[in-house]
């Protein structure tokens, strides 16, 4: 039994150091006004985010409902956990196995503390690897999103989810047996 409890207390433990405690005092009126106005319009999303891909010689990317719904577990899950990490709503190659996405053609950028799109696309911009994700040369899709929790750490919580276009999968026919190679009856 007290090796169960001792198991039980570790975890308790571990599952403390992952994230950042909640904070006890409500916000100030400004602090609590400027987290209510941050907003996130898909659309306005796709504008910036395809204006940068122009002006680097890249294609456009569109809307998808399945990494918009990606995005949002994971921006709510790392409110949740308030903590920044790719892992918050399990691994990405997880995620990105679960969604059905090739995982050598996707990407996820997270951000926390952006008070406003632009600002969370400008902090990406200025970090490399970010960048590298928003400069995907096979990126034809992507989903965004944004959670809020004044209680946490960043207050606002972003994840954006980019990938290429799903490979076409090949079926095998299960039609007639042919004769190949050297074992070919003759005649």
């Amino acid at each position: 039994m007290r090796p169960l409890l001792l198991i039980a207390a570790l975890a308790l433990l571990a599952a403390g150091c992952a994230s950042e405690p909640r904070r006890e005092t409500p916000l100030d009126p400004r602090a609590a006004a400027r987290l209510e106005a941050v907003t996130l319009d898909p659309a306005e999303a796709g504008r910036i985010f395809n204006a940068y891909r122009a002006s680097q010689g890249l294609g456009p990317v569109r809307l998808d409902p399945t990494l918009m719904a990606m995005a949002q577990r994971q921006a709510d899950a790392m409110a949740r956990a308030n903590t920044l990490s790719h892992d918050a709503a399990g691994s990405f190659a997880s995620r990105v196995h679960a969604a059905g996405l090739d995982a050598a053609r996707a990407a996820e950028n997270l951000g926390g503390g952006y008070y406003s799109t632009e600002e969370a696309f400008s902090g990406w911009r200025a970090s490399s690897g970010h960048d590298a994700n928003l400069r995907m040369k096979e990126a034809t899709r992507f989903g965004i999103a944004l959670a809020k929790d004044p209680q946490t750490r960043y207050r606002a919580w972003w994840a954006l989810v980019v990938a290429g276009e799903p490979e076409k999968r090949v079926e095998m026919s299960a039609g007639p047996v042919g004769w190949f190679g050297s074992n070919r009856p003759t005649r």
